[in-house]
């Protein structure tokens, strides 16, 4: 005879078992999965930061590239505008040779052939430009008859004859010596050159209480031209030397009296510092 109690096997309750432990472990599963899920987010949010700093970073370069293209560009620019010569730049240029040269103003004759006609060359040659500068000075000023400038591997001579410098036989400068000697100083007494003044004459022998020989003659004549341009002028003592050659440098025939008019001179000599 059955008795009257039930066996309580925990079901009465309507609850499962299994169901409970398998919904403990789902739980559980959730909880794992959530922190795995934070983990991936906070590792991808991390790698997308360190790549755009890398990004970042890597780009940096430009700026420094883009400030050398710019200086690049404003050197090309540069050197554009000083290759085209044009009037206005050769001016400037000619002034400032002029300030070398001790003259203020170079003139600019448009017919003779400038030092800036070839392209590129950049050696121009002082001398060259010094000569030029004195021819225009004799031309202008009528004394090509009395006057003549050489450009010699010694520098450029300024030669002067007798019959504008001095009387004959005399020593002492005449006033239109005076005038020729300050034209030439106003270029060259700024010059660094050294310059040398030479004393010639020709082989008719002179014989005076005041000059005894062609040598004192010579000697005189380079030192009065030399005395005046340092006195007078203002050239650079330091810078002039005197020398006389009487009648032993002829530059034409003694045997004819055109021969000897060349050879009766006092030549001015703007050494070339460079040989």
């Amino acid at each position: 005879m059955p008795h009257g109690r039930k066996t309580y096997d925990g079901l009465g309750s309507g609850r499962n078992p299994r169901a409970d432990e398998r919904g403990g472990s789902s739980s559980g599963e959730n909880k794992i999965d959530k922190l795995i899920t934070s983990t991936r987010a906070k590792a991808n949010a991390k790698f997308i930061d360190d790549a755009h700093e890398e990004e970042s970073g890597a780009d940096r370069y430009l700026i420094t590239y883009a400030d050398l293209i710019t200086l690049l560009l404003g050197l090309f620019i540069i050197l554009y505008a000083i290759s085209n010569i044009d009037v206005a730049k050769y001016e400037k240029v000619m002034s400032a040779m002029g300030n070398v040269f001790g003259s203020e103003k170079f003139r600019i004759d448009s017919s003779l052939p400038t030092p800036f006609t070839i392209k590129n060359d950049v050696s121009v040659n002082p001398m060259d430009l010094l000569k030029q500068e004195l021819n225009d000075i004799i031309n202008v000023n009528d004394l090509t008859n009395s006057v003549t400038i050489e450009n010699n591997p010694r520098g450029v001579t300024i030669r002067i004859l007798d019959d504008i410098l001095f009387s004959s036989g005399d020593a002492e400068l005449s006033s239109k010596a005076q005038e020729v000697l300050k034209l030439v100083s106003g270029i060259i007494k700024e010059l660094p050159n050294d310059i040398r003044v030479e004393g010639h004459t020709d082989n008719i022998i002179i014989n005076s209480p005041q000059y005894p020989s062609n040598w004192h003659l010579s000697i005189a004549r380079a030192l009065n031209t030399a005395y005046y341009l340092i006195q007078t002028e203002g050239i650079d003592p330091d810078k002039v030397s005197v020398v006389g050659y009487s009648e032993y440098n002829p530059i034409a025939d003694n045997s004819t009296p055109e021969g000897r008019s060349k050879n009766r001179r006092v030549d001015i000599i703007v050494i070339n510092n460079a040989e």
